[in-house]
């Protein structure tokens, strides 16, 4: 061999060597998952919240009931207490700086703060908050963009399909968990209520991670994480992000949701029924009551009508109706199968906002009362000696109040969650809570305050 060939085996030799040396190990390459390329990108949206709560414990008559704090805190002297509690949240609109969390994250709570991933810390205002979907919103006021995740599609999800989920379990900052879909539809019961229409992970969801993203392999938000469910060993839960859109939508234009007015009343089709209606065949809920001039009596629904399905979602049970339902906007157009003489069809129903002119009605009719702000005359009366509330004028026969000896004069001094002030927070309680099957009222009669669980007819 030459010279001037060994020279060119050398250059060429050692050119080799430093492109291989410029170039990544593939080792390096293949860590680079699409698991780490998704949690790159999203872990700067998801937040770390903080909440002081006030507590206090003061000894009262009936024990110890929460319902009862606020009631004897002018005649104890309760000590207060603060509770710092963890939660996450995720950044979905990072110019608005809007951040979605779960509700019971921010629950009782008197100050929110929230930290970044690259540790800015912000205090935040609350925005809005839905107990019965278990969401709320913050928002934090910043004079630049923040991260934000990009929605996804819950509805376009595959059983079996990789997830990440982002949170701050025990208050270690954005630990990361990975799993798959187990389930979707699923039905979730607590000590309070029942929620609807989880995701079911097998991805770890701990106290801290509640409110924080659940994602897939892209990086887009799927659902939002929950560990609501005490009992959840190896498997997690998640509210789907197509379901709290119309939440979200609602709680930063209103900050409450509007339920969806269809005006349909059902009960479940037992064998009786379904020979009677000669519907033996059919899987649905019966019909048993149309409101006059409501969005179902202008599609042509009637009473003995079956209803198979709302928006695409089954509705084999009363309470399939009602999951159904509340996940409606008013004003948005929805789907409903209905089995009539011996046939299926689909129709479209214009829902509507329940319109407040009909709550009196509503409260006659499914709660048993008639109800008044205070007058002197009715304070001379009934010698009511409350400052707030809303007195009880006339009890329905054969309600449930009635059965349980409520009567005129008795005050309703709290209504669901709301401590009632005036006809206008009991009107406004009571639309957002006629999807439900019973509602919380505390009673006050002299100085004796009754708390009763009433169940709404239907």
């Amino acid at each position: 061999m030459s010279d001037f060939a060994r020279q060119i085996k050398r250059k060429t030799i050692g050119l080799f060597a430093c492109m291989l040396f410029l170039l990544p190990p593939a080792w390096a390459v293949e860590r680079e998952t699409p698991v780490v390329l998704a949690v790159r990108k999203v872990g700067p949206a998801v937040v770390n919240i903080s909440s002081q709560q006030e507590m206090t414990r003061a000894p009262h008559p009936f024990g110890r009931n929460p319902f009862f704090d606020s009631f004897f805190r002018d005649f104890f002297e309760p000590q207060p207490q603060q509770h710092v509690s963890l939660g996450s949240g995720v950044i979905i609109d990072g110019r608005r700086g809007f951040i979605l969390t779960n509700a019971h994250v921010i629950e009782r709570a008197a100050d929110i703060k929230v930290v970044l991933q690259d540790e800015r810390q912000f205090d935040v205002t609350l925005v809005g908050v839905d107990a019965d979907s278990d969401l709320a919103v913050l928002r934090i006021d910043s004079d630049t963009p923040l991260p934000m995740v990009d929605l996804g599609d819950s509805d376009d999800i595959l059983i079996g399909e990789t997830i990440i989920a982002i949170g701050n379990p025990f208050g270690f900052s954005h630990t990361v968990t990975t799993g798959v879909i187990s389930a979707v539809n699923r039905s979730i019961k607590t000590d309070q209520r029942v929620y609807h229409n989880f995701i079911q992970t097998d991805a770890s969801i701990n106290p801290g991670n509640s409110g924080g993203p659940l994602l897939n392999i892209k990086g887009e938000l799927i659902g939002i994480n929950t560990a609501i469910y005490a009992k959840a060993q190896g498997i997690g839960f998640a509210i789907p992000i197509n379901t709290a859109r119309r939440i979200v939508s609602d709680l930063i234009q209103y900050g409450h949701v509007v339920q969806a007015w269809i005006g349909l009343t059902v009960q479940e089709l037992d064998s009786r029924m379904a020979e009677y209606l000669n519907t033996r065949e059919v899987r649905g809920v019966v019909v048993t009551q149309v409101e006059e001039g409501s969005p179902a009596a202008k599609a042509g629904i009637s009473v003995g009508d079956v209803i198979v399905s709302l928006n695409q979602r089954k509705t084999v049970t009363p309470q399939d109706y009602t999951g159904a339902a509340r996940t409606i906007s008013a004003g948005e157009t929805v789907m409903v199968t209905r089995w009539r003489e011996g046939r299926a069809s689909d129709m479209k129903i214009q829902t509507a906002a329940y319109p407040r002119a009909r709550a009196p009605e509503l409260a006659w009719r499914r709660l048993g009362v008639r109800v008044s702000e205070f007058t002197p005359e009715l304070r001379r009366r009934h010698r009511i000696a409350n400052e707030k509330g809303i007195v009880i004028t006339e009890v329905r026969p054969e309600s449930y109040l009635a059965r349980v000896g409520a009567a005129p004069g008795d005050v309703i001094v709290q209504f669901e969650d709301q401590r009632t002030l005036n006809a206008e927070d009991f009107i406004s309680t009571l639309i957002k809570s006629r999807l439900k099957s019973s509602v919380l009222v505390l009673l006050q009669r002299d100085a004796q305050i009754y708390s009763l669980t009433v169940p709404l007819t239907p």
